[in-house]
């Protein structure tokens, strides 16, 4: 994560802004009213696909294909990303459209998008038909490592440049692979940096490990212990499990009876409050807990287990949990948080709007700086920007090798109550630190 780049607003970091009672992320209310348009606008341009050219050669249009999972397990995380990429779109047609440099002038955006509804079957297919019959110019994978799993065989085999805003699986990035660009999260395989670093800094050696059998849980289980072993700490527990696990009772009992001084578990959302629910349900009391989803999706996290189920656990804080304002490209986090909640007429922002958002500054930027659309020039144009763009979602840099994402390292944070109310407070590295742990757990 770039030093440089963090910067905490006059009122603290925007984790000040702690527990919002309102929610994208929960579909009901005025969320599904939203919901409605921005499937009414998917529906237009998959009907439309691409509209052809100008007389001049020139695109009337360019068009961005994704995915959104609007029904199943990945809807609450995956409908909130896709409206942070369409509200990218609506900002830059604001404004004329997005620069294109291959024809110097701006031109509108239009997102083509399809309901994968979270089966991997269904996104396969529509992935190829985004490709194949729609020939969008741009092609966005659709939430997380499960659903852009699929993708990317397919974009690398019709050699289509495909931006990945979080789909984070470490076994996606590879060398022989220059069709992928991960642009709004770092690769799952460094994401336990931080922690591991944490826990040692504390001498925290006895460590029970759960995780989720997919690509983008077990690669961070697998850092970590890595990591934990160069320093010659060994987990006195260490189990995968399947990523639709729902009750956690056999595990807690057999970690518990080995009375560990922290308890990791690497899950997606549901993953993660289906385990605090069995921490609290089986009235159990660990020094330390720590689950992934909580810094991500903190309102759902909430209305699920409830703040007593939350307190003193840890988690790796994502924006808006704190903020980038010191940019130089796309709206800072503040600004974003105010543009972005009255054009949605919502209270609340969450990390995968922003996401959403990032990966849209990130194609922007692509457009505006590469020689034509074709889609190695699109790959040449981000690496030639890497390194030297700083969104509201930190400092893009990519390895340029296979594509990871690896300007930012994700630091570890603690809700602590303060005032009557849970805030999450930065707990390490020193430098972005904003209060000490409290450990063990009270």
């Amino acid at each position: 994560m770039s030093r440089k780049s963090f910067d905490r607003p006059a009122d603290g970091p925007v984790a000040g802004r702690g527990f919002p009672r309102r929610s994208l992320s929960r579909l009901g209310g005025g969320y599904r009213t939203i919901f409605a348009l921005v499937a009414a606008v998917a529906l237009v341009g998959a009907l439309a696909g691409c509209s052809g050219s100008s007389a001049n050669g020139v695109p009337k249009e360019i068009t961005v294909g994704t995915l959104y999972a609007g029904q199943g397990a990945f809807a609450v995380s995956s409908v909130p990303e896709y409206q942070g990429l369409q509200f990218w779109a609506s900002q830059v047609n604001k404004d004329g459209g997005v620069m294109v440099k291959a024809y110097n002038k701006k031109i509108p955006v239009k997102v083509v998008a399809y309901n994968d509804n979270s089966s991997t079957a269904t996104a396969s297919t529509l992935y190829n038909q985004l490709i194949t019959q729609n020939k969008v110019n741009i092609l966005v994978a659709d939430f997380g490592s499960v659903l852009t799993s699929v993708a990317v065989p397919i974009a690398k085999d019709n050699k289509m440049l495909l931006f990945d805003p979080t789909g984070t699986g470490a076994s996606f990035f590879t060398p022989d692979n220059s069709y992928l660009v991960l642009t709004s999260l770092p690769s799952s395989a460094i994401w336990p940096t931080s922690l591991s670093g944490f826990l040692l800094d504390q001498k925290i050696a006895k460590i029970a490990v759960v995780y989720s059998s997919n690509d983008f849980d077990q690669s961070q289980a697998e850092t970590l212990k890595k990591n934990l072993a160069a320093q010659g700490v060994s987990p006195v527990y260490y189990q995968a499990v399947a990523t639709d696990t729902k009750d956690y009772g056999v595990i807690l009992r057999n970690i518990a009876a080995l009375k560990p001084d922290a308890v990791l578990e690497f899950g997606y959302a549901p993953n993660d409050i289906a385990f605090l629910q069995g921490i609290e349900s089986g009235g159990y009391h660990f020094k330390m807990v720590f689950t992934v989803f909580s810094g991500q999706q903190l309102s759902i996290m909430e209305k699920a287990v409830g703040e007593k189920g939350l307190q003193n656990t840890y988690t790796y804080p994502t924006p808006p949990l704190y903020g980038f304002n010191n940019v130089n490209y796309g709206l800072g986090m503040n600004d974003f948080i105010k543009t972005f909640e009255a054009a949605n007429s919502v209270d609340n922002v969450n990390f995968l709007n922003i996401a959403g958002y990032n990966a849209g500054l990130v194609i922007q930027k692509a457009l505006e700086t590469a020689a034509s659309l074709k889609q190695e020039n699109l790959r040449e144009a981000v690496s030639s920007f890497s390194g030297n763009l700083n969104t509201l979602d930190g400092a893009f840099k990519i390895d340029p090798s296979d594509g990871a994402q690896v300007g930012e390292l994700l630091p570890v944070a603690q809700f602590q109550l303060a005032s009557g109310s849970l805030k999450p407070v930065i707990v390490y590295p020193s430098d972005l630190s904003t209060g000490k742990p409290i450990y063990p757990a009270s």
